[in-house]
This record gives structure tokens, C-alpha cells and sequence, in this order.
């Protein structure tokens, strides 16, 4: 790595000629476009969280390699919006492999956590803990072809949800109509206070309550670029919104994020319904790929067409700070995994989860 120099810059910092190798970079990796690796994502994400940066590596004069990263008090480095990015890694040129306790060096971090690193790292593939599937729908061969695949492998699910929807068009108070991309923020309101009282309901930590992360939401909705634009997709009867879905798109790729319905329609199933116009929608605009995102659901697993990969993990620089920071990890971790690999036991916990969020409920 001699021949390399390395700066850490303020995402805000970086020049036109630094996002410019970056994108291309992405551009030739032979890696899905995804929103959340392009250069936009990581300063939209630096204007809410002010302690990200990213390491750019330098050969001579042109640059070959980004980091982006969040840098914490105490020297710990996570990946840039850890806890709501669905993908993260190195961007490298081809070839480019420094070593991972190298890399934290020059980013003055003792640690780097991931929670979604995507396949084909291989600078961090040591340091990978657990592997996540994340399903996919794969729409490159347009919407008829998808449905076609859905009445073989999920007949039941395809006839199921298309009779709710037709009964819904029957039964509902005004036109039922889906807009693809939704500049209105008022909708977009609406899918996060659902959002916020779906976690509630689940037992889960309300991601809404975080200021940051509204606020990183509501100007991603606004974003537009090639590489990385928010999109909100809403389906409406008459004036009224019963199903959103917030994500990022880049050319080819729409990352799903943020997705809930109204529970007053939930007969009708209007999540399901709304993911079947996104695919449709998505594949008139070009959109060869949805990615549905890490994590268990029915929903994704009757809409899925394949899986991609996402690995969970961190890398240390040995020493007292680094060891403070694993002592503080590991724990909840081995415990989340040992719950996670134990179907029964995980699903005791779901409902463990949702008795007291009924409980808290009815306070």
C-alpha cells in the first residue's frame, strides 16, 4: 500500500473528480446498482449524522478506492447510516485489496461494524459473524413475465391478492389508484406515523422516534439523482392513502425501505397489493431489480424471485479501546443469534414482543 495515500474528508468535502471515480467505480463493479452504496446516499446521510466521513485512497493523481464511514467518541467506526442502510462496503477499484486492520488505521478507527455488507468484500470477508439472506424480485424481463412466475410458484398468493384487490375496486368508498412516485409530504407523513405505531404495535424500537432518521427520510424524498433518488409509492382510495412504501432507486435498482398500510384496510391486504404496482411500475421505468431487504416476512417470501447475500460483522485494531467496544457488542449479538437460530424460541419471543406492546397499548 506504499504506493497509496489516503485522506479522510467530510462527505461534504469530496471533490466533483472523487464522486465522479466512485460512481464509476460502482458502474463497473459487476455489482447490482444499489442506491445505498452511491456517493449521494452517504452525504444526505452526513448532513443528519455529522461525525460520517469517508477514507479515499489515492493512486498518483487519481482516486481508486472510498470508505464511507461514521466515526464515533471514542475512535469506534460503524458503516455509514448503520442501523437503516440495507447496503455497505469498500468501493475499490479492481485489484485494490489493502488489509482491513490497515484500512481502520488510516481511518483512525478501532473498530468498523456492518450490519448489511454486501456481497463481493472481499477486503472484509474475515471479519463477516453471520450471513442474511435478502430476497429479491427480479423484473428484468418486465412485469408479465414476473406474474407468470408468481402463478407457478405462489399460485394461491397471486390469485389470493388480485381477488382482494378486484373487491377492493368493488367496496371501496372512491377510485382505487396507485401513483408510482409520490412528491407529496403529507403522504409521506402518513406512512411514517403508521410506521411508527406498526413498530409499536410489534414491540419493536419506533426508527421514527430518531430524529435523524425522519429527517433523513423526508430529504431523501426530495433527492434527485441518477444514483440515488427517493421514491414514495402510495396506494389511494379516492383521496385517502391506505398503503405506502418509502425506498431509494438508482437506474436499475429499487431498494425497499419503509413499507406500511393503513390496518383499517387490512382485509384487502393493501401492502400486497401495493408491492404488485411497484413491481409493475418499477419495470416500465426500467427497473430491472426490487430488493426486498434483509430479514424474515411471508410477504417477501411469496414475492420473491431469488435471494441476494448480506453479511453482518466488524473488524478490530487489537487493543484496550477495541476490546471495550467487542465486550459491549458481543453479548446482545450471541444472544440475538442464539434466539434467531431456534424457530420456536423465536417465535415465543415475537410473541413475548407483541403481548406487551398490546399491554402498552392499552395503558
Amino acid at each position: 500500500m506504499s504506493a497509496f495515500r489516503v485522506r479522510i474528508v467530510r462527505p461534504g468535502e469530496l471533490s466533483e473528480r472523487e464522486i465522479e471515480a466512485w460512481r464509476g467505480l460502482r458502474a463497473t463493479s459487476g455489482t447490482p446498482a444499489n442506491p445505498f452504496m452511491e456517493p449521494e446516499f452517504t452525504r444526505a446521510v452526513a448532513e443528519v449524522r455529522p461525525r460520517s466521513r469517508v477514507a479515499v485512497w489515492w493512486e498518483g493523481d487519481e482516486p481508486v478506492g472510498f470508505l464511507p464511514f461514521e466515526k464515533g467518541p471514542l475512535g469506534q467506526g460503524r458503516a455509514i447510516g448503520f442501523g437503516v442502510s440495507d447496503s455497505q462496503g469498500a468501493v475499490l477499484r479492481p485489484g485494490l485489496r489493502p488489509g482491513p486492520r490497515a484500512v481502520l488505521r488510516a481511518c483512525g478507527i478501532t473498530m468498523w461494524e456492518f450490519d448489511n455488507l454486501e456481497a463481493g468484500q472481499p477486503v472484509f470477508a474475515g471479519a463477516v459473524d453471520e450471513s442474511f439472506a435478502s430476497p429479491v424480485i427480479d423484473v428484468g424481463e418486465g412485469y408479465a413475465a414476473y406474474e407468470t412466475l408468481l402463478r407457478a410458484q405462489s399460485p394461491k398468493f397471486l390469485r389470493t391478492t388480485l381477488a382482494k384487490e378486484r373487491r377492493l375496486g368493488r367496496q371501496a368508498d372512491g377510485e382505487v389508484r396507485f401513483v408510482f412516485d409520490d412528491r407529496d409530504p403529507a403522504a409521506l407523513r402518513t406512512l411514517m406515523d403508521w410506521k411508527s405505531a406498526q413498530y409499536r404495535r410489534t414491540g419493536r424500537g419506533d426508527r421514527f422516534a430518531k430524529e435523524w432518521i425522519t429527517t433523513l427520510v423526508r430529504r431523501l424524498h426530495e433527492q434527485r439523482t441518477p444514483g440515488c433518488s427517493g421514491v414514495l409509492s402510495v396506494l389511494y382510495v379516492g383521496e385517502r392513502p391506505i398503503a405506502a412504501h418509502f425506498g431509494l432507486r438508482s437506474a436499475t435498482v429499487l431498494s425497499c425501505w419503509f413499507p406500511s398500510y393503513d390496518p383499517e384496510f387490512a382485509r384487502y391486504s393493501p401492502g400486497l397489493v401495493l408491492h404488485l404496482r411497484m413491481a409493475e411500475a418499477a419495470a416500465a421505468a426500467g427497473i430491472g431489480m426490487l430488493d426486498l431487504g434483509r430479514g424474515e416476512a411471508e410477504y417477501k417470501d411469496a414475492l420473491k424471485t431469488g435471494e441476494s447475500t448480506v453479511y453482518e460483522g466488524a473488524v478490530f485494531v487489537p487493543g484496550a479501546r477495541a476490546a471495550v467496544h467487542w465486550l459491549g457488542r458481543e453479548p446482545a449479538r450471541r444472544v440475538h443469534r442464539f434466539v434467531r437460530d431456534r424457530p420456536a424460541l423465536a417465535a415465543r419471543a415475537r410473541a413475548t414482543l407483541n403481548g406487551v406492546a398490546r399491554l402498552r397499548g392499552n395503558r
